[in-house]
């Protein structure tokens, strides 16, 4: 039997692994997610607006020489003066941009327009806005005839800094950021809920494939059904294995060699602080949770423990959805009739992946915990709760009850797979299946 199992697996890795596009998308998928993390803000960094004439009609006198003032942050943006009546400006091909002022703009702020040409800009826009505001509330400042009032209201200004420091069993303390966690918890679900649909797919069009070309009546001849639904699922399975663990050496690899090298060396020495554990986040003016993010993708060993985590809950969930799957794909005869009764194995990894969304705002709730149990939902929900740093043993645990599901399902869909391999010509019901799983 171990001999038969075996030949199966391999021809099912074999088949898969020296496809060229197993390995372009292996090799080319994580390069593809850096460069959507990072093209954002290199295209902000390198897109500058282009140079405009701007008349700014400032019936206040209050609003243009402000604008002068921040003439750096305006650069793009030629500036003129202009004192002649509104509907006279707009009828003139000189601007490409009209800023009228009402002469009661402190009083009534709202009252003042933009007129454009062509299509706007946000970065126009929100810097206008910002110095528009700021003068308003100066002015009205002064209003109050306070000698120093702006010196006092910044002395008594507070941007409070809440840092979050986790005991752990032993009593040690470590900075947590919840909103890195939260990130990093929905990518790791996301991840397998790519994975478990794209490869429990894959198991199931195999099986299709392979009864409607007769292949599967001559392999049982000598392989029992249940060798050869258990040798496709745990070949395609360690397929994915191989490639989240050639992911995880890519990203290994660039968090200790690309990362330090791309980051300033300012920001390289915080988030060495952060990893060993002595950084204050009161002597710094940048993002904690971004120097605590940064944090987590250049230590090698929280990555290396995170995709040891990925990679037990992603053999656990596909063999547990490949198996529902196998069953499906052995009872049909076409895609067609396949879609409709593979939502029975698709639903449930969308509710999971829902769930994983919504759970990162309490990960320790009790809802947060039951559903880490469900076999249906607890790879991706407990993968969204694991950057939280939850007890072990609830991940344990769930790993345990996830992989005697896989059991129970795998003999549930072994005993569906063994007649539906059989059967042509007859689109299954549910009644149909749950008399095939019934047979002895």
């Amino acid at each position: 039997m171990s001999s038969n199992l075996g030949i199966i697996i391999s021809r099912e890795i074999r088949e898969r692994v020296v496809k060229k596009s197993f390995i372009l998308t292996t090799l080319l998928t994580p390069l593809f997610m850096v460069l959507m993390m990072v093209a954002p803000a290199l295209i902000m960094e390198l897109s500058t607006p282009s140079e405009k004439n701007m008349a700014v009609i400032d019936n206040s006198g209050l609003i243009f020489p402000e604008l002068v003032k921040e003439s750096e942050s305006l650069e793009y943006l030629k500036l003129s003066n202009v004192s002649l009546p509104l509907g006279s400006v707009l009828e003139s091909d000189d601007y490409d941009a009209i800023l009228w002022v009402n002469g009661d703009v402190v009083e009534n702020p709202q009252d003042v327009v933009l007129y454009q040409r062509d299509a706007g800009s946000m970065l126009v826009e929100g810097t206008i806005s910002n110095i528009i505001n700021t003068t308003v509330e100066n002015q009205r400042l002064r209003s109050y005839n306070i000698e120093n009032l702006g010196d006092i209201l910044d002395e008594v200004k507070v941007d409070s800094i809440l840092k979050v420091i986790r005991i752990d069993e032993d009593g040690n303390g470590e900075s947590v950021s919840s909103s890195a966690s939260f990130f990093l918890g929905l990518a790791m679900s996301f991840i397998l809920y790519m994975f478990l649909l794209m490869y429990g797919q894959m198991v199931m069009t195999s099986i299709i494939e392979e009864k409607n070309n007769r292949v599967l009546e001559l392999v049982v001849s000598s392989v029992k059904p249940l060798q050869l639904m258990l040798g496709k699922i745990i070949g395609v399975g360690l397929v994915a294995v191989i490639q989240i663990a050639i992911w995880g050496c890519i990203m290994c690899i660039m968090s200790v060699v690309v990362m330090p090298m791309v980051m300033p060396e300012g920001l390289n020495e915080q988030v060495a602080m952060m990893n060993a554990g002595t950084f204050n986040p009161a002597d710094t003016t940048m993002d904690p949770d971004m120097i605590k993010a940064l944090a987590m993708f250049t230590s090698v060993g929280y990555l290396a423990k995170l995709f040891m985590y990925i990679t037990l809950f992603l053999i656990g969930g596909f063999l547990f959805y490949a198996s529902i799957f196998a069953a499906i794909g052995s009872a049909v005869d076409n895609i067609q009739d396949a879609s409709q009764l593979q939502t029975f194995a698709v639903l449930p990894i969308i509710v999971a992946l829902v769930f994983a969304l919504s759970i990162g705002n309490d990960p320790n709730s009790t809802t947060a915990l039951w559903l880490s149990m469900i076999p249906f939902t607890s790879p991706m929900v407990m993968l969204s709760r694991v950057p939280f740093d939850v007890a072990s043993w609830q991940i344990w645990v769930s790993l345990i009850i996830l992989y005697i599901s896989f059991v129970g399902m795998a003999w549930i869909a072994a005993k569906i797979y063994r007649v539906g391999i059989f059967m042509y010509g007859k689109k299954p019901t549910i009644k149909d299946l749950i008399r095939w799983a019934r047979y002895k």
